[in-house]
């Protein structure tokens, strides 16, 4: 994008430059930061804009506001524009929201994330790219950090496959499959998260931004970095929730598929182990099917490069839409509220594995993907 068109604008967002970094404010507190269309270009927009400019030395994502950062993508205007049978509305908004995390993804500037309160869904698309970038991804005190969208009929998307395939142990299995959310300590521990600082420093971190003296972008990083250190999370990242069920998780979510790991938990005979276990086959029995059989395969499947991972993401959406549970999933959780869901499948053993295969069919052809040219 040149410097001279007209750079899309949001209410919902803030983006400007002061001291030589890039700034872009999420401003939507009342749907949580969820991400609207306009929100993504305004966004992508900002970063292209930036991208070659040397006056910009690094890009820091923050909330304007404490309950969230992002709690993922606009679930409503999904369901309604899905209602009404708009499946280009459909494919325009996760066309454009994967090429932005695409693009975080392979940013040549660092990128920053200072993720505080609720971080979901397509908030893990906003951040988690800054692994790459040479950036931080920083929790605070209050990160509430999860993919949850097998409780909604949905699958973890915004390539974020690609990071859960790299987590350690079934750690990412087991993220993708139950939707259970990370408090900071966790996030770090599962390597989702690079730094932590607490959510009364994020003031005092800003102003030294905007009056420190930068030369390049890694001093930025380097003072983002400098002032999370004299933080120290509690519990540790070893002594976490997740660290200390990390045996159980690996035991049973290394497991091939859905059924055999809901079995394996059934027949936790430990009785120090047995509450755990009950309670994580009880999450699973209320999520879909469906879709956790999709998610679980989804992590298998992300070996490859992030661009194939969106590229599957997009092909899962469509199918998803058209002949899964998602639409009756966010009726039944975000709708009516009924927490009644009619899955297409009631029971994971009832889901077919050529089911699950032919919803990674790709409605495209390679040639005509509306992703085919991202690349790494």
């Amino acid at each position: 994008m040149s410097t001279l068109e007209p750079l899309p604008v949001s209410e919902d967002v803030s983006t400007y430059v002061a001291n030589r970094i890039g700034f872009i404010e999420l401003d939507r507190p009342k749907a949580l930061n969820a991400l609207s269309t306009g929100m993504i270009r305004a966004m992508h927009g900002a970063l292209e804009n930036w991208r070659n400019d040397p006056d910009v030395l690094a890009v820091l994502v923050r909330s304007a506001h404490a309950r969230a950062f992002c709690a993922g993508g606009d679930i409503r205007f999904l369901y309604d524009a899905h209602q009404r049978g708009e499946r280009d509305a459909l494919d325009t908004f996760f066309i454009e929201e994967y090429r932005l995390n695409h693009a975080i993804f392979t940013y040549p500037k660092p990128y920053i994330a200072l993720t505080n309160g609720v971080v979901m869904g397509g908030g893990m698309g906003i951040s988690q790219g800054a692994y790459r970038t040479g950036g931080l991804r920083v929790v605070t005190t209050s990160t509430r950090m999860a993919m949850p969208e097998t409780r909604i009929g949905l699958f973890p998307d915004v390539g974020i496959s690609w990071f859960l395939a790299r987590t350690p142990g079934a750690i990412g299995r087991y993220l993708a499959v139950t939707g259970e959310a990370l408090g900071p300590a966790d996030a770090l521990y599962a390597g989702l998260a690079d730094a932590y600082i607490e959510d009364d420093a994020l003031p005092a971190l800003l102003d030294r931004l905007q009056t420190e003296v930068f030369e390049q972008g890694a001093d930025v990083v380097s003072c983002v970095a400098r002032e999370a250190a004299a933080c120290k999370v509690v519990p540790t990242p070893d002594t976490s929730a997740l660290a200390d069920v990390r045996t159980l998780v690996d035991r049973h979510f290394a497991l091939p598929d859905v059924p055999r790991i809901i079995a394996s938990l059934d027949a936790e005979g430990d009785c120090a182990n047995a509450d755990w276990a009950e309670q994580v086959g009880g999450v699973l029995r209320e999520r879909s099917p469906l879709a956790m059989a999709m998610s679980l395969e989804l992590v298998t499947r992300a070996e490859g490069t992030m661009a194939d991972c969106l590229r599957r993401d997009l092909d899962l959406t469509r199918s998803t839409f058209e002949r899964g549970d998602v639409s009756e999933g966010i009726r039944a959780r975000i709708i009516d509220k009924d927490n009644r869901p009619n899955w297409r499948f009631a029971r994971i053993e009832d889901v077919p594995a050529e089911y699950v295969a032919q919803m990674f069919e790709s409605p495209w052809p390679a040639a005509a993907h509306p992703l085919r040219d991202l690349q790494g």
